[in-house]
């Protein structure tokens, strides 16, 4: 299996980058907050993880290595596959995982698109006893990360209607607006997604 792969960036995609390793390029499906990181022609090192299918090899990257063991781990539960798993760690943090797995915080766990009451509870049920404590916690609460905005613009545009995928989209349309700020105003990166929705 590939444990990772490095080489500059060739192309960045919609939920995929293409990253040249050995002359090869190798495409690379990543959630927003990954590719948000990226820069064409920048060298990157990415964490992967590839799932094996009857008709397809996918090599699945993250930014930390975190997120590829919980990436794989949440396949574990029944009935979550790659996209469900990418898209749990596009909304909530590795932390912020751990910490709703283990405090049983099911309205956490249902802001992942995909998932309604019963999956959370199973993905409480079947991994509470594996994912492990949070690394990092005050007052029982991760602490949030940079780039928490990502899960929560995301959560409110898929609250207010759109797609998952157009929510996605927002997010990265909005990144740039977000690396220029130590703080990023979540409302003011909503109002701009808004923006970059309604021009689309």
């Amino acid at each position: 299996m590939i444990a990772f792969v490095r080489g500059p960036v060739a192309a960045i995609g919609l939920d995929s980058c293409v990253i040249e390793v050995g002359g090869v390029g190798l495409q690379v499906y990543c959630h927003p907050g990954t590719l948000a990181t990226l820069r064409p022609g920048q060298e990157f090192k990415l964490a992967t993880s590839m799932v094996v299918r009857e008709d397809s090899l996918t090599l699945y990257g993250f930014a930390e290595a975190d997120e590829k063991e919980l990436f794989e781990l949440l396949q574990t539960a029944s009935g979550v596959g790659p996209k469900l798993a990418q898209a749990a760690l596009a909304v909530l943090s590795p932390d912020q995982l751990r910490q709703a797995v283990a405090a049983e915080d099911l309205a956490m766990l249902v802001k992942i698109p995909g998932v309604g009451k019963k999956v959370a509870q199973r993905l409480v049920l079947e991994l509470k006893d594996k994912i492990g404590a949070p690394s990092r916690t005050v007052a029982g609460r991760p602490l949030a990360t940079t780039d928490a905005w990502r899960g929560q613009v995301h959560s409110a545009l898929v609250g207010l209607g759109w797609s998952a995928r157009d929510a996605d989209d927002a997010v990265i349309a909005v990144s740039p607006l977000a690396a220029d700020s130590a703080n990023p105003s979540v409302p003011d990166l909503l109002r701009a997604a808004l923006r970059a929705l309604s021009k689309a």
